[in-house]
């Protein structure tokens, strides 16, 4: 009973919201686990190659420079629940595209309207970070990975069995069209059951949408400046990691099939082995950011990106790829909720929407592998690097298959610098 008790207690942050959105989430990332891994070798089905994937995951982030502004206004004035239920139902509908693309062109205008999607992630971060208490960051954020990925370590498997059944290019219509209804159940779930969290502070006067860009961004100097330094180098971290993804994250499984040899189905059974590991590390991960600080454990995932993502150039054969990817595993299991919590912990509530706008939930997988920049969410302070870092992508595979991975090498050295010399945990976290 006291053993069953203390269960209770420690995890009863699970209620309310957080429950909502980690059974959507569940849900979402089990189809999405199924689509991202393959994504690529869709395009290249559909008459595309490799730097017209680059072309398409460029154009992905482009309509954030609209929409962060406009999410982390209404975010912090008008609340967060019906922003993220429509941006689930509009994100179903331009899905549907990739199911009735004739050719790789599709694929890019389907990606282009995606990308107005990321209205969602501002009012979604920041009710994450309003209804879990400091003390209980680092483990809520991982609570909801790990049941999140319970279901999703199996997708990448399954969906190589597709492929492989139904061909590239049928099989991933069917894929896409399970996706987009997930979408539409989940956005049901989150209108129906989500509970708008108070709005604090000052709205002040609407404001039309040229005033909003004005203050947006002609406001980002004065932001930057009023945000502790640790906020800032994290956001130079984060770019980092999305760069890094723009520049390999679709050419993952290229490279596994093209250079090293494997199949479909052996690039699946190791991202399934690889997920099955963060299930079961992620709330014990968590536990240890709660536990011996952010700033540790954020520099422990940098040091076992650093030992791992490199050495896929020269990984031969099944066994050192899985070893890799299950490294990157534990960095990324680490990663996430350090960062999660250390942005709720230093932005104030009533301009967490804002802040978040800019610079996302303040995390980024890493060493993403499924074809998109491995983002729970970026700002608008990302959405150029990770433009120009997409297109860089294709250019960088197509001259040498290798120089992603070299130019990823580049982006963690930087962020173990950074980490290093800027980042501290707050002694006062926000609520």
């Amino acid at each position: 009973m006291g053993v069953r008790l203390g269960i209770r207690r420690r995890f009863g942050f699970m209620k309310g919201n957080i429950a909502v959105l980690t059974v959507t989430q569940v849900l979402g990332r089990f189809f999405r686990s199924m689509v991202l891994p393959y994504a690529s070798l869709y395009v290249l089905a559909l008459g595309g190659e490799s730097s017209q994937i680059g072309v398409i995951n460029s154009l992905r982030p482009l309509a954030g420079l609209v929409m962060f502004p406009l999410a982390g206004y209404f975010t912090d004035r008008a609340g967060r629940k019906k922003l993220i239920a429509l941006a689930g139902y509009l994100s179903a509908a331009t899905l549907m595209i990739y199911v009735f693309a004739p050719s790789w062109e599709w694929i890019a205008l389907a990606a282009f309207l995606q990308g107005f999607m990321v209205f969602m992630f501002p009012p979604t971060s920041a009710i994450i970070a309003d209804s879990l208490a400091p003390e209980n960051r680092g483990i809520g954020v991982a609570t909801m990975n790990t049941l999140g990925s319970v279901l999703g370590m199996f997708s990448p498997y399954i969906a190589a069995l597709v492929l492989q059944v139904y061909g590239t290019a049928p099989g991933m219509r069917i894929l896409y069209a399970l996706l987009a209804g997930a979408g539409a159940v989940g956005a049901t779930i989150n209108l129906r059951f989500l509970k708008e969290s108070p709005i604090e502070g000052d709205k002040g006067p609407s404001l039309s949408v040229s005033q909003i860009f004005r203050d947006v961004y002609g406001g980002v100097p004065s932001m930057l400046r009023q945000l502790p330094v640790s906020v800032r180098a994290l956001g130079i971290v984060v770019i980092m990691g999305f760069m890094a993804n723009g520049v390999a994250s679709s050419f993952w499984v290229v490279y596994a099939v093209e250079e090293i040899g494997l199949s479909t189905v052996d690039w699946g059974l190791i991202l399934f082995l690889e997920v099955a590991l963060m299930t079961l590390i992620y709330i014990p991960a968590g536990v240890l950011v709660d536990r011996y600080g952010r700033t540790r454990s954020l520099m422990a995932s940098l040091l076992f990106a650093l030992v791992s993502i490199p050495a896929f150039v020269v990984a031969r054969g099944f066994y050192q790829v899985l070893a890799i990817r299950l490294a990157v595993g534990v960095s990324t299991v680490l990663f996430i909720p350090a960062c999660s919590a250390l942005i709720a912990d230093c932005v104030p509530r009533d301009i967490r929407g804002r802040v978040m706008a800019a610079f996302g939930r303040g995390t980024v997988l890493v060493g993403a592998a499924g074809g998109g920049t491995g983002g729970p969410g970026m700002g608008f302070l990302i959405t150029v690097p990770v433009m120009v870092s997409s297109l860089a992508g294709g250019i960088l595979y197509s001259a040498n298959p290798q120089y992603p991975w070299i130019f990823v090498l580049f982006t963690i050295l930087v962020s173990i610098a950074v980490t290093g010399l800027y980042i501290r945990d707050p002694k006062t976290a926000e609520i």
